[in-house]
Parts: C-alpha cells; sequence; structure tokens
C-alpha cells in the first residue's frame, strides 16, 4: 500500500488546483489524485462556451506535469477508513494519507425514468458525444433552462442546429434573473432559431429505433429527435463523506481552514459547504471560481499554510452575443432592482434583503466583480435610487 503525505480523491480543477498549491508550499511530499474519469484535470467550463466557439478540445487540460504527483485514473474510491487513514477504490486497492482531500464534485440530477439516451452533460465526454451529433445535423431536445441547459441550447443554434429548449418555469434563467430579462432571452433564443418551450416538462421518453427518442411534454407537445441533452443540476457527491462519518447538510460541510469536521480531512469545490462573512452563512457554490480558489486554498491548509477562506466566488456565462458575470445570491424572489445603461443588454441588477445587497449581476459588462463584492460587504442599508448609478464606470 502506498502512503501519501497528501491524498486528493477527485480528478477535477478543485484537485488540480489543490495539487499545485501544496507543491508551492511544500516541494517534496508526494501527493496522490485518484480520479474515477479516463482523463486527467481539464477546464469544465469550455464544454458549453469556448469548445463551440472554435476553441480547441487540446485547449482544456490542465497540466499535471506537477512534480511528485502520482495521478491514477479510471478509479472510483468506495470508503475512506478514518482510524488508520486509509482509503479503499472500487478495483480494491488501498492508499495510505497524512492529510487527504475530497474533491468529490457532484452528480448529475437524472430525469429518473430509465432513459439510457440521455446525456447528463457534465464531463468532456459528454462533450464528445453531443459534438459528433451536432456535426451530423442531430435533432435535440435541452431539458432545462438554467445555466447549463441554457448554454448548451445556444451553443448548438450557434452551429447551426434548431434544438428545442423544454423548461417548467415561465422564463430561461428564471432563478436568477428578473421576468423582464428572462422574457426577453425567451425571444431572443426563438430568433437565433431555438424552439422555446416555457412552462413544460418531460413526462414520457420513449427510445425509438437507431437511437432516436420520441419525447412527449406536460402541454401536449411530442417530438422526435436524435438526442437529449438534460441540463438539471447536480447533487453534491457526500456518499463518501457520510459514509466516514464527517459532516454533511447540502455538501460536505468545511470550516473557513476548509477542513472537515476530521482534523485530517479537507473538503473544496463542488462539493463543499463553507462558511462566508459577506454571505451571513454557509455557501456552496458549483463554478469554475470557487473551484480554483478553494481547491488553492485547501491545497495550501495541507501543507501547514495558516489558511482562512473568506472568498466569495463568482459565477459567469455566455448567451449568444450576451454574457455576465455575477456574485451573492442572486434570487429573484428577493428586492430587485436593476440599473440599465442598455436595457436587458448593458447594465447592473442588484439582489436585496433587509435592506442589503445580497448579489450583483454584470450583464454585459465584466471586470466589476472587485467592486461587486465590496459592494455586498457593505452593511447597509442601501435604498434603490442610491444603487442606480452606483456601480457604473
Amino acid at each position: 500500500m502506498q502512503t501519501y503525505p497528501y491524498l486528493i480523491i477527485g480528478g477535477g480543477m478543485a484537485a488540480h488546483a489543490a495539487a499545485l498549491a501544496i507543491r508551492g508550499a511544500d516541494k517534496s511530499g508526494l501527493i496522490g489524485m485518484i480520479s474515477a474519469e479516463a482523463t486527467g484535470p481539464y477546464k469544465r467550463p469550455p464544454l458549453s462556451k469556448g469548445l463551440w466557439r472554435d476553441e480547441p478540445l487540446e485547449s482544456i487540460w490542465l497540466d499535471t506535469r506537477i512534480p511528485g504527483l502520482e495521478l491514477v485514473t479510471k478509479r472510483r474510491v468506495v470508503s475512506i477508513r478514518r482510524a488508520d487513514r486509509t482509503v479503499v477504490d472500487d478495483q480494491g486497492a488501498e492508499y495510505g494519507y497524512a492529510k487527504l482531500l475530497l474533491a468529490t464534485g457532484g452528480e448529475p440530477r437524472t430525469l429518473g425514468s430509465g432513459n439510457g439516451q440521455v446525456i447528463y452533460f457534465r464531463t468532456v465526454d459528454d462533450y464528445r458525444k453531443l459534438r459528433a451529433l451536432a456535426d451530423g445535423g442531430a435533432r435535440v431536445a435541452v431539458i432545462g433552462g438554467g445555466f447549463i441547459g441554457s448554454e448548451v441550447a445556444a451553443a448548438l443554434a450557434m452551429n447551426g442546429l434548431k434544438p428545442t429548449l423544454i423548461f417548467p418555469e415561465a422564463t430561461i434563467g428564471a432563478r436568477v434573473f428578473p421576468r423582464d430579462l428572462g422574457l426577453h432571452l425567451n425571444r431572443l433564443f426563438q430568433v437565433k432559431g431555438v424552439r422555446v418551450l416555457p412552462g413544460e416538462s418531460v413526462t414520457r421518453i420513449e427510445t425509438k429505433a437507431g437511437g432516436r427518442s420520441l419525447l412527449s411534454t406536460s402541454g401536449g407537445s411530442t417530438l422526435e429527435v436524435d438526442a437529449v441533452v438534460a441540463g438539471v443540476g447536480i447533487r453534491p457527491s457526500t456518499g463518501l463523506a457520510a459514509a466516514a462519518g464527517l459532516k454533511v447538510d447540502d455538501g460536505i460541510v468545511v470550516g473557513e481552514g476548509l477542513r472537515t469536521s476530521d482534523p485530517f480531512i479537507f473538503a473544496a469545490g463542488d462539493v463543499a459547504r463553507f462558511p462566508n462573512p459577506v454571505a451571513g452563512g454557509f455557501l456552496r457554490v458549483e463554478h469554475e471560481d470557487a473551484s480554483i480558489s478553494m481547491g488553492a486554498a485547501a491545497g495550501q491548509a495541507m501543507a501547514g499554510v495558516p489558511t482562512t477562506y473568506r472568498h466569495l466566488p463568482f459565477f459567469y456565462s455566455d448567451l449568444f452575443e450576451l454574457g455576465y458575470e455575477a456574485v451573492g445570491t442572486t434570487d429573484p424572489r428577493l428586492e430587485v432592482v436593476t440599473d440599465w445603461t442598455n436595457v436587458n443588454e448593458r447594465g447592473f441588477i442588484y439582489y436585496l434583503s433587509d435592506g442589503r445587497v445580497r448579489g450583483v449581476v454584470c450583464w454585459g459588462i465584466f471586470g466589476r466583480m472587485p467592486e461587486a463584492r465590496a459592494l455586498l460587504a457593505e452593511p447597509g442599508p442601501h435604498l434603490a435610487a442610491d444603487l442606480r448609478g452606483r456601480l457604473r464606470p
């Protein structure tokens, strides 16, 4: 059995950032990384963004030529024996550790009806499969109007397809954007060639000859397609941690130093639920900035560097010619204040609760996250009249 001073479970962006940070703080300690995927770490955002805008596939791979890093692929850890600091993979191999990082990410939510033909868009293999279908002119249905679903539908349309986008909410991005902006996106997607079916859920998927699928919706629509993509969110992969007796609550709960309830085990990335003073509670963020910043902080902490993680991660998206960056709690059920310089094209959206700004969307405006974070850190009270013009150049 190989014993590592540093062992990482997971092979994503958080795991890679942690390995780099460990090596930056400790030049010699051996690092083990166990990944369930067949490849090494790679950037996930380009799977639904840049790769559909002519960026080469080679650009996504993260460099694993980190001195002292031993990468094990196509292995899934099935148990953690905390008493003797050992993990066991699905082939029965054992690995010892002095410090352990859980960067296990999340698992796609499924439609729950045995739909083997559905692509749950999450990995580079999912991208390759959908790209091959798209290059062949496939008819595609995309289920889900949130972050991944909207990006995939836009990407397909930009590559000459006419996908159908199906979601139960009234508008695209309904959990983030105010209604008027969401309705604008519905119209934009239709203009760009996407068939938009808001307020509908898929009630049945029937597999047809040749691998095609017949979909039925709650609104009475029926469509036959060559591929179905589901972007209906993920669940944090907490099973391993829970079975080991670690504290779990919508993610693996960590403190400001990213330690779990076991002082020798850390967690980072999509799976970690961490405290943030600006947010006023615990957060779990499923985006690139969180994975990289949290992975780096966890790696430093594992290597003995005093670390307090108080970063408030941001997220971003591109939808046709539109794009945005956002930070904090962007929930349209809060009080929403819009400050447009060009309605639905360029401006700021503020989300308030108890007189304090809790979230900001910079729509069509980039590079303003430092100012947005500073605004979220202010105790308030904030008034709508005061916010208009606050973050404008």
